[in-house]
């Protein structure tokens, strides 16, 4: 199984997560929330996998850049740290995702 299959079923199941969580009605009344906590899991676990390996390829991708063309540091640092902030909200806003699932508990 080649990496962009691997990718496609983890965005997959990072977006179809929430949305089991959220349409289990009326098993939610007899006290079936298991959805809910499993789906809050993958939400934050899939989001920090996504997150770390995106933050360790744009990092390594800079330094080898900076290591090739040493002048270059100064302008290559403020877009790196902004793209690692970008890939840091979306983290954030997953585990933000999660307290909100985890609150209907």
């Amino acid at each position: 199984m080649n990496a962009r299959v691997k990718l496609a079923l983890a965005m997959a199941a990072t977006s179809l997560m929430p949305a089991v969580a959220l349409a289990e009605g009326e098993a939610a009344h007899v006290g079936g929330n298991g959805l809910v906590g499993l789906a809050a899991g993958l939400v934050v676990g899939l989001a920090a996998l996504g997150g770390a390996t995106a933050q360790g390829k744009a990092v390594s991708s800079s330094v080898e850049s900076i290591g090739r063309n040493p002048g270059a540091a100064g302008k290559l640092f403020t877009p790196m740290i902004l793209g690692l902030v970008f890939i840091e909200t979306l983290v954030i806003f997953s585990f933000v995702v999660a307290l909100q699932l985890i609150s209907r508990v």
